[in-house]
């Protein structure tokens, strides 16, 4: 099911920051378990069509890390990032450092789900360094692989029954 009801929406509320808006007709928790769960991850978190994540770690504690690899089904190219889980509050807000493999320089990144009436509004702030590597981010195209890894997200939202209770 693709979501119709709102796309994702990106705004740049500060030099050094990103806002990503999306909402899901999912509960919270479900979206939570998308967001923590490697096997559900794996699933949506891919990009463009042509990728595939061969590497999907999640210690999901505070001071846990996380690492990501993806490869590109054309040319075996790969990239991937890494950080560390600094808060945790299941089911409604996580925040991570992330680091690119090879690069310095890091973002912290806040991701917030609220519910209301069954469906589930995620923002994601990342906070960059500086403004020009905001810029950068933003210039890799990365909310066109978001979007497209959301719609997939929708399908799992529309096809998995979660046990968890909604938050």
């Amino acid at each position: 099911m693709i979501n119709k009801m709102k796309p994702l929406t990106v705004e740049t509320p500060s030099d050094r920051e990103i806002l990503v808006t999306r909402i899901f007709d999912a509960s919270r928790s479900l979206v939570w378990e998308c967001h923590t769960k490697p096997e559900l991850v794996r699933r949506w978190l891919l990009g463009p069509s042509g990728w595939s994540m061969p590497l999907c770690e999640i210690d999901l504690r505070v001071g846990g890390k996380y690492h990501y690899r993806w490869r590109s089904d054309a040319d075996g190219s790969e990239f991937g990032f890494n950080g560390i889980y600094r808060e945790i509050e299941a089911p409604a807000r996580i925040v991570t450092s992330e680091r690119f493999d090879d690069a310095d320089g890091e973002a912290l990144n806040t991701l917030v789900l609220t519910e209301r009436n069954g469906k589930t509004t995620l923002s994601l702030t990342m906070l960059f360094a500086s403004r020009e590597a905001r810029d950068a981010a933003l210039a890799t195209g990365m909310t066109t692989g978001m979007e497209t890894s959301y719609q997939r997200l929708d399908q799992i939202a529309g096809s998995t029954t979660s046990t968890a209770s909604t938050g």
